[in-house]
């Protein structure tokens, strides 16, 4: 698949930074971490991706504006145009050695997602999407799930830790879905979990208090993998009120009726 200029920087800027984390990964054990909030850490190796693709994908388009879990937000000189990066989303799993981790970069134009990439270096998977364009696993297009029951489906979610306040609102989610599917999976990656969705090895995806970097990328590849993908909320924002679900269309209205209640 060829992609747009500003796709190929983005996945050269996402393969960088996922070599030097893998790399850092390698050596867990010595790892400099600090407590940045309640069961939310920050490490060496999370600051130094996000410079490695600030320089890329600002070296290639320096006009773009600037959003981005470490460094926060800036304005670019072209004000219809912004990245929206995580270099690390996954960090707990990251810093406990689980190889479940990504680099997810987006492309915002005029307050749309338009491009997507979500990268586990890993399993050296690049999941990636253009508007109109499809969505992509490396060199293999990518197509939501075909089941059509629930009770053969597998969703996935996070579960709130460290005493947030959207635990009630968790269970009762829960509560409500897991007599009806097959499954319900927590592996610690937002972006991924949507990655999931679009490759069709999740049927579903929902979450709550999210960041804007943890679902942009996966918003356009889920569509452009043939998923539905709305707030969990009637009428809210998805980025900016950080919740998602997201399925297959056969499933979506089952799914978001257990979810909404």
């Amino acid at each position: 698949m060829v992609g747009s200029a500003n796709l190929n920087v983005m996945l050269k800027a996402a393969r960088k930074a996922g070599r030097a984390l893998a790399k850092d990964f390698r050596e867990v054990e010595n790892l400099q971490v600090s407590m940045k909030g309640a069961g939310d850490f920050v490490s060496r190796a999370d600051i130094a991706a996000e410079k490695i693709l600030k320089t890329e994908l600002m070296g290639a388009r320096p006009t773009y504006g600037w959003l981005a879990e470490e460094g926060g937000e800036e304005p670019g000189k072209d004000p219809t145009r912004r990245w929206i990066v995580d270099p690390l989303d996954g960090t707990t799993n990251f810093l406990h050695g689980l190889p479940h981790w990504a680099v997810s970069i987006a492309l915002e134009h005029k307050g749309e997602v338009v491009a997507g990439v979500i990268y586990d270096a890993s399993k050296d998977e690049a999941f990636f999407a253009e508007k109109g364009t499809g969505a992509w696993m490396n060199e293999g297009r990518l197509r939501v799930s075909g089941r059509h029951k629930m009770i053969e489906a597998i969703f996935a979610t996070g579960l709130p830790f460290g005493g947030r306040a959207d635990l009630p609102d968790t269970l009762q989610d829960l509560a409500r879905l897991l007599p009806s599917c097959a499954g319900v999976r927590r592996w610690g990656s937002a972006a991924l979990d949507m990655a999931y969705v679009a490759a069709g090895r999740y049927d579903g995806f929902w979450e709550r208090r999210l960041n804007a970097w943890d679902l942009a990328a996966g918003v356009i590849i889920v569509r452009e993998a043939g998923g539905f993908v709305e707030p969990i909320t009637k009428g809210a924002d998805i980025l900016g009120d950080g919740e998602v679900i997201c399925a297959n269309e056969a499933l979506f209205d089952k799914f978001t009726k257990a979810i909404r209640g």
